[in-house]
């Protein structure tokens, strides 16, 4: 995921803290199945830290979304088809979108209204539960960003969808800002299949989130047929050249770099292969069938799911030092692809799930390459730990205005540290395996990795990790 721009010295190395009127519908009628679309089902719940944000009345199963970039103008023109199952009756559609003009709007074929206010998109619909229905909205315009409530070093940048100054576009999106180019169900819990169709003019390119599928003309097109949170979706369009590799077991690997501009970047990227299967070989095989990297101009990196979003701007001077940095960048954000895309937390309160084992592994990467011992790891992790429960609080008690910030990230990697020494590495890393298996493409949240350690171990590490999640101070 993103990650705020601090880092703590350890020895030789650096630490970093990373990473938009229908008919009636009888509520009594029997529910509807959508089989095309069952992978897409989540149950979804309104989140604890932001609950202004999002609607668990809605489960959205799939978005076929057909956008048009227009470079010289920077206006996006989009389609979004939606099929959403109603998890309770209502009389209205409410989705997030935000900064774009609403053209034209149907629900199951027949003309609605859209009306658009404080970054949502009402729908005057009657919604019966477990009956879905199919809203197509029809937008237009210059994307702008949106605010999120936290004291990292990214946060003016803001987020959603930005055009850049050559006429491009791209975004970064977490915890939300799906919301600003295409009207988006922005709840963590709700996972959704997608279909992207792209179009641009002659000499751009234009990448997204999923498993790239044939270029039609100068239409790009991606699918993700495995459940995927809206905050993982990306977009970029740029004058891009497409680099092509092959993984671990014949994964196919995308790149999207800029000829020249990213040309002292590539090699680092190209070493891809190397680090998915150092990961595999300690939590198990990658749960996705392609993978990627998309530069862009942001100066953070996200775990977009399957195609990474990585500013280039974390290339700094390109010192050996920042050689290494944007390599345990690319760790960090693959380890997601496990802990946070496959695996994700039900609501924003267990981002730990995600951050802490991502960072966790950006450490022990760290480590093997910089050779320095399991005794000095321990030193840096109670000390900044310590540091970041004063200034920030625990890392299970997240509090709204702080999104993301370091405590999530180090203080879950500490107690991660814990339970690795309590188990030993073999049946630690057996441990984490199993929970992106037994757990892939669902939600989840604390209770659940504590009964899922007490099953899979046959011991209650609940003490542990409360404390480690919990405690206003480094647990002793």
């Amino acid at each position: 995921m993103r990650r705020p721009l601090t880092g703590v010295a350890l020895a030789a190395t650096v630490l970093c803290a990373s990473c938009t009127d229908s008919p009636s519908v009888t509520p009594s009628a029997a529910p509807v199945v959508d089989a095309d679309y069952t992978s897409g089902k989540s149950a979804t719940v309104a989140d604890e830290l932001y609950p202004e944000h999002g609607n668990p009345g809605l489960d959205v199963l799939h978005y076929d979304l057909k956008l048009d970039w227009d470079p010289a103008g920077k206006v996006l023109t989009g389609t979004a088809t939606l099929r959403i199952r109603p998890t309770a009756a209502a009389s209205e559609i409410k989705l997030d979108f935000a900064n774009l003009a609403v053209d034209k709007v149907t629900v199951d074929g027949e003309p609605a209204t859209g009306t658009l206010a404080q970054q949502k998109l009402t729908v005057p619909a009657e919604l019966a539960a477990d009956r879905p229905v199919t809203l197509v909205v029809d937008y237009h315009g210059t994307p702008e960003q949106v605010t999120f409530p936290s004291h990292r070093g990214d946060t003016e940048e803001g987020v959603g969808l930005r055009p850049a100054r050559n006429g491009g576009v791209w975004t970064m999106q977490e915890p939300w800002g799906a919301m600003t180019w295409y009207p988006a169900n922005e709840l963590v819990s709700d996972k959704a299949l997608y279909d992207i169709a792209v179009t641009v003019p002659d000499g751009w390119a234009a990448a997204a989130n999923g498993t790239p599928g044939p270029v039609e003309g100068n239409t790009y097109r991606y699918a993700s047929d495995v459940p995927t949170a809206a905050y993982l979706t990306t977009l970029a369009v740029d004058k891009y050249h497409k680099v092509e590799q092959a993984g671990p077991h014949g994964v196919k690997l995308t790149y999207w770099v800029l000829p020249k501009t990213d040309d002292k970047l590539l090699p680092v990227i190209k070493k891809s292969p190397r680090l998915l299967t150092w990961l595999e070989e300690r939590i198990g095989p990658y749960p996705f069938e392609t993978a990627g990297v998309l530069l862009n101009g942001s100066v953070s990196a996200m775990e977009t799911q399957q195609m990474l979003s990585v500013g280039r701007s974390l290339a700094g001077k390109w010192t050996q030092e920042d050689r290494d940095y944007f390599e345990e960048v690319l760790v960090h954000e693959y380890a997601h692809q496990w802990f946070g895309d496959t695996v994700t937390p039900r609501t924003w309160t267990d981002l730990w799930l995600n951050e802490g084992f991502a960072q966790y592994m950006q450490y022990l990467y760290q480590q093997k390459v910089k050779k320095f011992s399991d005794a000095d790891l321990e030193r840096f992790l109670r000390r900044r730990d310590a540091e970041l429960r004063r200034t920030v609080g625990p890392p299970g008690r997240p509090k709204a205005a702080n999104f993301a910030e370091s405590n999530v990230y180090v203080c879950g990697a500490a107690m991660l540290k814990e339970l690795n020494d309590a188990l030993g590495d073999a049946k630690f890393f057996a441990l984490l395996t199993a929970w992106v298996a037994e757990h892939k493409n669902t939600s989840q949240d604390r209770a659940a990795f504590i009964a899922f350690v007490e099953r899979n171990t046959g011991r209650d590490f609940s003490k542990l990790i409360n404390t480690w999640l919990d405690s206003p101070g480094t647990p002793d």
